[in-house]
């Protein structure tokens, strides 16, 4: 009889709970509501957070005989020479197979992904291309690639709120806001930093400081903050050695002139990014090299680099805390930082997976630490201690890449504790971010988006006219208010239509170029076919949807 009454019970909450479902689909959520779906969103996120560190651990301990990353340097002198030369090619190949079967193009899905889907994709990203980058930056990450954890964590949040979004059948607005917590409480939980987390969701991915996705953000930002600190407790991720300040404001142009030496240096990152992206595909496509191989090809430049410097294995926080507290020389931080950038475009050129965030961090301590050893030298009686040029020089690199100068700026403060050296950290990351978003697309992210024509540096009205197909837009030659076919004909003939399949982002150049009031529209079936006529584009019904589009995000991002 009790069990009858259970099963009852338990089929009335299904069937309420099902009914709450088609309510929140129907109706969308009220405030409330959603502030817990984000308050959930942000605990799932969290802990997928905390499994993928905890996974790269496992994988680490395993293969290289430490959980811990900031041992791996140390440990690598200690196993045999063929295991850090072998480790990284097995982990390749692994990888290789993974991205072979799982996505289309053998790419692993990182942070831009996250960005275009917020701006293109109604909030959503891929799922099942997600999940296996997920994995293979897991394996990445745990077998000495040079990467960060932090990205794939970003895009593993981002699949998160994708399925929620699905489920709610969620608007784009909804379902950027739900991306944006999803986001933040990744970041969040990655770094112990809920104020860093809550504003690089809106810095980075939403890119705009909208009100009403401000406090579901926090909210998810602080859920994630709290399954870390369950976890490891509240602890900061460097330990500086004691609490750092100015010697003196006279020392506060050489921060200014460091700022301007990191925005070279993180440019100088990214473009050796893509250089080696981009002569890595050229001798795939020349050599005919299987992609499922790639990543291990890499994977064995990697050994072959640890063999001699280990210090490029895995994340590198144990040699950027080394630079943040001074025990590195000039030579070894200079050396170590051109290193950490050939290990970084390998990693990426192999298509292994992982982020840039935690690399950016390491290159930017050890310029920061290198330049404060020489301005210290030059003026010791008013230099501070060159652990402070570390610390600076570690937000300034990381913001010029990131393109966040607010968000990275507090995240070195919640990971180092030290707030007394706000004034340094800023002037530096303000220079840098002025001067390498000027020598590429504003940042890493946006440039890697422009590589694909993914038009997102310029904001909205750029990239806009990409989500307009034309074909949704024309009028069918048979309707009343389309052009006379012959007038359509007439133009195809001069050279002057539009394939049905293409955007705005096509058509608009195109009306002003002519100055037509509407465009053929055609199928182009191939180069000998002739074109078949679908309608007509006017040009006043592209610009309609075009200025609809721009209120509405207007609208989005000042609500």
């Amino acid at each position: 009889m009790a069990t009858e009454f259970s099963k009852q019970k338990l089929r009335e909450m299904g069937d309420e709970l099902a009914r709450a479902l088609r309510v929140l689909q129907e109706k969308g959520p009220s405030q409330i509501q959603f502030w817990f779906i984000a308050l959930a969103i942000g605990v799932a996120a969290g802990f997928a957070s905390l499994l993928f560190r905890k996974g790269i651990e496992g994988l680490q301990a395993w293969a290289y005989g430490t959980a811990h990353v900031g041992h791996l340097y140390g440990l690598t002198r200690e196993i045999s020479w063929y295991w850090v030369f072998l480790i990284p090619v097995i982990g390749g190949l692994i990888v290789g197979q993974i991205l072979h079967r799982f996505t289309p193009d053998g790419r692993v899905r990182t942070v831009a992904d996250v960005i275009e889907g917020a701006a293109l994709m109604d909030g959503r990203v891929e799922r099942r291309e997600g999940i296996a980058s997920a994995f293979a930056s897991l394996i990445t990450l745990g077998t000495g690639g040079s990467a960060g954890r932090e990205g794939p964590v970003v895009h593993m949040a981002a699949v998160i709120s994708t399925w929620v979004s699905d489920k709610l059948r969620a608007d784009g607005i909804t379902g950027r806001d739900l991306l944006g917590c999803a986001v933040a409480a990744a970041v969040s939980a990655s770094f112990n930093a809920p104020i860093a987390g809550a504003l690089f969701a809106l810095e980075v991915v939403l890119r705009h400081f909208a009100v009403h996705a401000f406090a579901p953000i926090v909210i998810a930002s602080v859920a994630g903050t709290v399954i870390n600190r369950l976890a490891f407790g509240d602890v900061t991720e460097f330990t500086l050695p004691v609490s750092s300040a100015l010697a003196f404001y006279v020392e506060l142009p050489a921060f200014l002139i460091l700022g301007l030496l990191c925005g070279l240096v993180a440019a100088v990152f990214m473009r050796a990014v893509f250089l080696g992206e981009d002569i890595a595909s050229h001798i795939q496509g020349k050599y005919r090299i299987p992609r499922w191989l790639r990543p291990a090809i890499a994977g064995a430049m990697l050994g072959g680099l640890a063999l001699g410097f280990p210090h490029i294995i895995g994340v590198g926080y144990e040699t950027t805390s080394a630079a943040l507290t001074g025990q590195l020389l000039m030579w070894e931080a200079v050396l170590f930082a051109v290193l950490k950038v050939v290990a970084v475009v390998i990693t990426m050129a192999g298509r292994m997976g992982g982020g840039i965030f935690s690399p950016s961090l390491m290159i930017g301590a050890l310029t920061g630490l290198a330049f404060g050893w020489i301005a210290t030298s030059i003026f010791p009686e008013v230099s501070g201690a060159s652990s402070l040029y570390a610390l600076a020089g570690m937000g300034a690199v990381a913001a010029a890449v990131l393109g966040a100068p607010i968000s990275t700026t507090l995240i070195v403060f919640e990971m180092t504790g030290d707030w007394q050296t706000a004034i340094a950290v800023m002037v530096a990351v303000s220079m840098s971010t002025a001067l390498g978003s000027r020598l590429v697309d504003r940042s890493f992210f946006l440039t890697q988006l422009e590589r694909r024509n993914v038009h997102l540096a310029a904001g909205p009205q750029a990239y806009l006219l990409a989500m307009f197909r034309v074909a949704k837009l024309m009028r069918e030659k048979d309707a009343e208010n389309c052009p006379a076919e012959d007038d359509l004909w007439e133009l195809v003939e001069q050279g002057v239509y539009v394939d049905g399949n293409a955007t705005l982002e096509t058509a608009m150049p195109l009306f002003e170029r002519t100055g037509a009031r509407f465009l053929p529209v055609v199928s182009l079936s191939g180069e000998d076919a002739p074109p078949e006529l679908w309608g007509a584009l006017m040009q006043v019904d592209a610009l309609k949807a075009y200025n609809r589009a721009l209120a509405a995000t207007a609208a989005e991002e000042h609500s």
